[in-house]
């Protein structure tokens, strides 16, 4: 069986930092303890001193771009970028091509991701206005979420009908993960952008179109009807301050009804940066002031924010530089996600405790994963070992992503991946991914 010890390491998991070692036998953590020593010589042995061992991290919004989409990601690329930055595990969206809204296009992922995967893979069921029936048959110990557009976005799967989604809110056990943007306030501020500048609407115009109250329509809305009717739902990508107000922190996540997720992006970039940026931070919903980033900040400290996921999108370069009309929305991040939380902790803007708290533990909790997410003996070896002072610039040369290009070009960070490992499989080492892949579909504990 194969063994890894790792040694001397800063282990982050369930609030606390400690020091010690921790021995890996197959997919497992065998043993975590002060000091333990190599039973025989088959034993890898990988010297962590200065370092931190963290969980996996969990991202529960990534689009892989697989089936339909793949000129600009696909499995076996995205899912080796994300090892690449820590991330072992991840849940995908449905807005492919065929969209995944039918159990026989998710088994068709499923299929897909069991040959290609670099990292553990679960794949959101896709909800549509006519597809109820369909959702009803889905094996909820396989099947993270379901996913609802009540904006459009990328992929047309606007769930625009009232009585569909108060019929899905409630008759579906799944938690529900939902995109909110009120369409009618967008089309309304859309054509006013067209009236004042033709076909020439500037970046910056992004998040008036895209407005602080297309958001909060949509998720207000939203949680009104998950306390009407007992819906469990999960709103993706906050993007405004006010929208922070309408979760609190009153229960642990796991007795919680309604929960809240903020992305990487939203946390780093502001509307000011469209003017160097431009289209390279144009998401939907879109990045809005240094008000709203401020407060998003809030929310994830106090924990009404409940995870921290990338809503990683990619789009190829060449559709990125078309004009605001013809660029979509998204861009590339599970590679940066977590160097980009580091660099907030040596800022001393959160712990490596809470990020972890946000990144690993709350996603396993929250969609009941089993035995990943924490650091523990008998739990499957899903780690990361991170220099926190290894400092190293993102360029198109470093970049795993297959569309080559990322918002974080130039940027250095103080905070290097050093090793991950997925079903304790050394799965990603100092910038070069490995040709064996591990992964395992996720189960949920339901």
């Amino acid at each position: 069986m194969r063994k890894t010890l790792i040694k001397n390491a800063k282990i982050v998991t369930d609030g606390i930092t400690r020091d010690g070692d921790l021995l890996i036998e197959g997919d497992v953590i065998k043993e975590i303890a002060d000091s333990i020593s190599a039973k025989d010589g088959n034993t890898v042995i990988i010297d962590a001193e200065g370092k931190y061992l963290l969980p996996g991290v969990i991202d529960d919004q990534v689009h892989f771009r697989e089936p339909g989409l793949t000129h600009k990601g696909n499995i076996a690329t995205e899912s080796a970028a994300a090892v690449a930055g820590g991330i072992t595990t991840y849940m995908e969206m449905p807005n492919t091509s065929p969209q995944t809204t039918t159990i026989e296009e998710w088994e068709k992922k499923m299929e897909t991701a069991a040959q290609d995967s670099h990292a553990n893979y679960a794949f959101m069921f896709g909800g549509t206005n006519d597809n109820l029936e369909e959702i009803l048959k889905v094996d909820i110990t396989r099947v993270p979420a379901l996913k609802l557009f009540l904006g459009s976005s990328t992929g047309n799967m606007l769930v625009d009908d009232k009585e569909v989604l108060k019929k899905i809110f409630s008759n579906v056990k799944l938690r529900i993960a939902l995109h909110c943007e009120d369409e009618a306030t967008i089309k309304t501020n859309l054509q006013k952008a067209k009236d004042t500048y033709g076909d020439e609407i500037p970046m910056d115009q992004h998040p008036i179109i895209r407005s602080e109250d297309a958001c909060y329509i949509s998720s207000s809305g939203a949680v009104e009807l998950a306390k009407e009717t007992g819906g469990r739902v999960h709103v993706f990508h906050l993007s405004t301050g006010k929208e922070t107000k309408l979760f609190n922190n009153k229960k642990p996540i796991k007795e919680k009804q309604i929960t809240a997720e903020v992305c990487i992006h939203h946390l780093w970039f502001t509307a000011e940066e469209y003017a160097t940026k431009g289209s390279l931070i144009k998401w939907n919903p879109a990045v809005k002031t240094s008000k709203d980033r401020d407060e998003l900040w809030e929310a994830l400290l106090d924990d009404r924010i409940d995870v921290i996921a990338t809503d990683h999108a990619p789009h190829t370069m060449e559709e990125k530089s078309k004009s605001y009309l013809n660029c979509p929305s998204g861009g590339p991040l599970v590679q940066h996600a977590l160097p980009a939380m580091m660099q907030f902790v040596a800022q001393e803007k959160i712990s490596v405790e809470k990020v972890v708290e946000k990144m690993c533990h709350n996603p396993a909790l929250l969609f009941d994963i089993a035995d990943r997410g924490y650091i523990r003996e008998g739990y499957k070896a899903d780690l990361v070992i991170v220099d926190a002072n290894n400092p190293w610039t993102v360029t198109k040369d470093n970049i795993l992503a297959k569309c080559g290009w990322s918002p974080f070009e130039g940027v250095t960070f103080n905070s290097r991946i050093t090793h991950t490992f997925v079903n304790g499989q050394l799965a990603y080492n100092n910038f070069k991914v490995s040709d064996v892949k591990s992964a395992q579909a996720l189960t949920f504990a339901r």
